[in-house]
């Protein structure tokens, strides 16, 4: 992940034009900063440093690699990307990876369903929460596990949501892991500033990257070029862009057809080209995917020899080939 400006990363959404930031010693008194809603609480002083941000860098120092899955639009399938994708990372055979899987999704938990694991509860130790094992290779952590009826509305505004966050970064012990793959709600809002702000704090021992994820039409697409502006903005490598849904492949017949056709710009590899970043691979619809993450269970497994178990091992090998070169 780039560093960013930290003085351009402190200036509040609602600040005046040249807001000179709340880390400057200028924060509230430059000539910038009059009729700022900001004005009085940045004269105050800058906030202290965040205890918690060295307490995450030491939970992820065994943490090699944060994959960070996202896109600007809802129902483009990042919890059935990351699902998959985790189950694949572990299922590798080359050799065994140690892989984690964290559902920030406060408000829309699937994780715990997609990996088989409705029911299980979170268990505290002296070091920290123990994730919930899938499999021996695969720790998985949700809000999810924390709700006594699965469900039940989570109702929270952002303070309480990015607290969690901070919480699952600073108190899960993960042990030494390959790959932590972290599952994100759509948009660039609260979670995704957080999340960004604390991982910051594990460079450069832990590499974070991202995967944005797009369906072929417009409406999706357009989305996510704000998804990967966020990136830019916010100093975080895209690994790549996948587009997910890209064509219905009959499992019988195995002639291909588009249900949701590519926008007038393009669909995710003209997308990823143009912004310069890799276009990772297409995965068409395959009823079963859906079917195995209602029953928890790992579609490439299952159906390894299927086209999408096959895009989805592509996916694979072109995140560890850009990560472990």
């Amino acid at each position: 992940m780039a560093v960013v400006d930290p003085q351009q990363q402190s200036v509040p959404a609602d600040a005046n034009e040249h807001c000179p930031g709340t880390n400057s010693d200028q924060a509230g008194k430059a000539s910038a900063c009059e009729g700022c809603p900001n004005q009085s609480i940045c004269a105050s002083g800058p906030a202290a440093p965040d205890p918690a941000l060295p307490q995450i860098a030491a939970r992820l120092a065994n943490v090699k690699n944060v994959l960070l899955v996202l896109s600007g639009k809802g129902g483009v399938g990042k919890s059935t990307l990351s699902t998959t994708l985790s189950f694949a990372l572990a299922a590798e055979d080359d050799k065994p990876l140690q892989v984690g899987a964290l559902d920030i999704d406060i408000c829309g938990p699937s994780i715990p369903r997609m990996t088989g694991l409705v029911g299980e509860q979170v268990h505290q130790s002296n070091s920290g929460w123990s994730p919930v094992y899938v499999a021996d290779n695969l720790a998985v952590m949700s809000v999810g596990f924390l709700l006594a009826d699965e469900d039940n509305a989570i109702i929270w505004r952002g303070p309480k949501k990015n607290g969690l966050i901070k919480q699952f970064l600073k108190d899960v012990d993960w042990g030494h892991l390959d790959y932590l793959v972290v599952d994100t709600p759509p948009g660039t809002s609260d979670e995704h500033l957080s999340v960004v702000q604390y991982l910051a704090a594990a460079e450069p021992t832990t590499n974070v990257s991202a995967i944005v994820v797009t369906t072929p039409q417009e409406i999706s697409l357009q989305d996510v070029r704000r998804e990967l502006s966020f990136c830019r903005k916010v100093g975080i490598r895209v690994l790549g862009v996948v587009e997910n849904m890209s064509a219905f492949v009959c499992p019988s017949c195995h002639k291909s057809s588009d249900i949701f056709p590519k926008g007038p710009r393009g669909g995710g590899e003209v997308l990823a080209k143009d912004f310069s970043v890799p276009f990772l691979g297409s995965i068409p619809i395959d009823p079963r995917i859906g079917r195995l993450c209602d029953y928890g269970e790992s579609f490439v497994e299952n159906f390894s020899e299927a086209p999408a178990a096959r895009a989805y091992k592509e996916i694979v090998k072109g995140i560890r080939s850009a990560l472990e070169a």
